[in-house]
């Protein structure tokens, strides 16, 4: 029986052979996790941290070659082991989390099928106790209606929701040792808690170990022991949580915790009054209302009527001139169907109002409209076209909105300048770029037209902590220097805070509070689920507390929506049958409203989320725990 560590690595080099050279991925790697212990591995993007995690597994790429080291799970070594017992051990032993979930799912079998493979075949469950066994853990990950996921196939559900799938098959087998490659990428900050409640629960329950891979510092205190920082291969420094963020000693460490957005600092792209909105807007809408039908492949051929869901409904908005409006909230809540309502992607009633006019469905939308609203997609891998160089794709909206342009090579190479770009990459293809440098490329195309305001749909999702803080700035100087305005959507509540003038927060296809954001965190009075994301919002700061407040069960069904209050199922402040019936709008005076039941002097009376320490203290974590009923 192995009684040492779960996992250790000892002088772990790994290069990667190129066609004419070799790339050095690893270098004298050592590291250990005992049972029941969490390791947060972070750095950002190219340090090696995902090549670790997949060297542990056996799955490094063919031409990857290790030329030293050993690495052991529960005492056996996995560089030497054969094909049949790496097949016990990966799923078995070793549970893994990819970071992309549409890698990890098999495109052609529903998710329940997927998900119950795990359990048939290292547990040896029957089908019946498979689907019942999957059907509670994704519950347990925070998917409503397991069984409406499962008949689901991969292309029909949120990326959001792919992942927590992938979560709950990496566990469900029930493994010594759990690697977690950028796990909460894709997710919001209150799932995000979640799964980090998870964790704990199954060290504490279990004995599993965590090798928690990420770029997320806040996340990683909330979940880890100990910290391990990479940086070209290498571990520059490792120590207790408290140790590394509160004290960090490398320099390359104190980069990564300043990049990372923190309340109680200033904002860096806040420039518009809370009067900004007060003047005649740029974007406004009345009513939108958004609703889709998702009828499934399986839903189809078995004669099932289509799911109807409302993604909005009857959402009143407006963004100044110059003004950033933060648009905050889960995955799912209906962020992004109201972004592309406003762009002409999507149907939806009611009145969108721009410059270019009044509109009341999308194929009224005119051109102008078109060229002042424009919007930056989440994922530049899916919205650039791959076939088309970076020219071509910054040329077509400069075609088609600017004909007046004569010399267009000069446009474009302004453009990429404008971005912090050099000209040559006019002529790669998106496939050359970086993850940053694609981003760019979409900001570029979204300011290449002089738009009145443009739309950011989650564009730092997925980037590690200092190209997010890259992205920010150059945002917030294009801003400035253009006077655009923005609608900047994302569900990091610590993003928003550190660049909007305004936010709001969207909560299953309602608006349930607007306010001015002060100078430093928020405060309350708030609605009891903008309480709940600010204290999912990780700080990595062991000068700041944090006060938890966790909600009650996961995201409620779309095709279960309540009569009353939308929060009512979740809401830890709840009041009994009045939320039943939906809440009113009580204005708090300074463009600040909450769509809630709650008295306002009730709401005002509960505690700041964040709390400075005189002092850090030695603790493993930064944050307290509140028990809620």
């Amino acid at each position: 029986m192995n009684v040492g560590p779960m996992l250790r690595i000892s002088g772990l080099t790994i290069d990667y052979q190129g066609e004419s050279d070799v790339t050095r991925a690893l270098e004298a790697v050592d590291l250990k996790i005992a049972p029941g212990r969490a390791l947060g591995l972070v750095g950002a993007s190219g340090s090696g941290k995902s090549t670790l995690g997949y060297a542990v597994m056996r799955y490094l790429a063919p031409n990857a070659r290790v030329r030293s080291g050993a690495i052991e799970v529960d005492g056996t070594d996995m560089l030497s082991a054969d094909k049949a017992s790496l097949m016990r051990l990966r799923g078995g032993v070793i549970g893994f989390v990819y970071q992309d979930p549409n890698t990890a799912l098999n495109p052609t079998l529903t998710l329940g099928e997927q998900a119950m493979e795990g359990l048939q075949l290292h547990r040896g469950l029957e089908p019946a106790a498979a689907r019942a066994a999957t059907g509670t853990y994704l519950e347990r990950v925070g998917l409503p209606d397991p069984s409406f996921v499962m008949r689901r196939y991969p292309h029909e559900v949120s990326g959001g929701e792919k992942q927590r799938v992938v979560i709950a098959m990496a566990i469900s087998s029930r493994p010594k040792l759990v690697i977690f490659d950028e796990p909460t990428t894709a997710l919001d900050a209150t799932t995000a808690i979640a799964i980090v409640d998870l964790i704990d629960e199954l060290r504490r329950d279990l004995g599993i170990a965590a090798l928690f891979i990420s770029h997320d510092l806040g996340t990683v205190a909330r979940v880890a022991d100990e910290v391990a920082v990479i940086h070209r291969g290498g571990i520059v420094e490792r120590g207790s949580v408290a140790e590394v963020l509160g004290a960090p000693k490398d320099a390359y460490t104190r980069l990564l915790i300043s990049s990372v957005p923190n309340p109680h600092e200033p904002a860096v792209g806040r420039s518009a009054s809370a009067a900004a909105v007060e003047t005649t807007p740029v974007l406004s809408v009345r009513g939108l209302t958004v609703g889709y039908e998702r009828h499934g492949f399986l839903d189809a051929l078995l004669g099932r009527p289509a799911d109807k869901v409302i993604a909005v409904d009857n959402v009143d908005l407006a963004v100044g001139p110059g003004e950033t409006l933060g648009l905050v909230g889960e995955s799912g809540c209906g962020k992004s169907s109201l972004a592309r309502a406003v762009v002409g992607l999507v149907d939806f009633s009611g009145s969108i109002t721009s410059p270019a006019g009044s509109f009341d469905k999308v194929s009224a939308l005119n051109r102008d409209h078109r060229r002042i609203v424009q919007i930056i997609f989440q994922h530049p891998d899916q919205s650039l076209n791959p076939r088309w160089r970076i020219e071509q794709i910054l040329s077509r909206p400069l075609r088609l909105y600017c004909p007046e342009i004569v010399d267009m090579r000069s446009k474009i190479a302004r453009l990429l300048e404008m971005v912090e770009l050099p000209p040559e990459f006019a002529a790669r293809y998106p496939h050359q770029l970086s993850g940053g440098q694609k981003q760019r490329v979409a900001i570029a195309r979204a300011f290449a037209a002089n738009p009145k305001i443009v739309i950011c749909d989650e564009i730092t999702a997925g980037l590690d902590v200092t190209v997010q803080a890259a992205i920010l700035k150059l945002i917030g100087e294009l801003k400035r220097r253009l006077g655009t305005s923005l609608l900047f959507i994302s569900h990091d509540l610590n993003v928003i805070q550190s660049f909007a003038d305004r936010i709001a927060v969207m909560y299953f296809a309602k608006i349930v509070e607007e306010r001015v954001l002060p100078g430093g965190p928020i405060l309350p009075p708030m609605h009891p689920y903008t309480e709940a994301l600010m204290s999912a919002a990780p700080v990595p700061d062991p000068r700041i507390e944090a006060r938890i407040v966790r909600l009650f069960g996961p995201l409620p069904s779309p095709r279960e929506i309540p009569p009353g209050c939308r929060f009512v199922s979740r809401c830890p402040r709840r009041l009994g049958p009045a939320c039943d019936e939906p809440p009113p709008k009580r204005e708090m005076g300074g463009d600040h409203a909450v769509l809630c039941h709650i008295p306002v002097a009730d709401l005002a009376a509960v505690p700041p989320i964040w709390t400075s320490r005189e002092s850090a203290s030695n603790r493993p974590t930064n944050v307290s725990v509140e028990k809620l009923p």
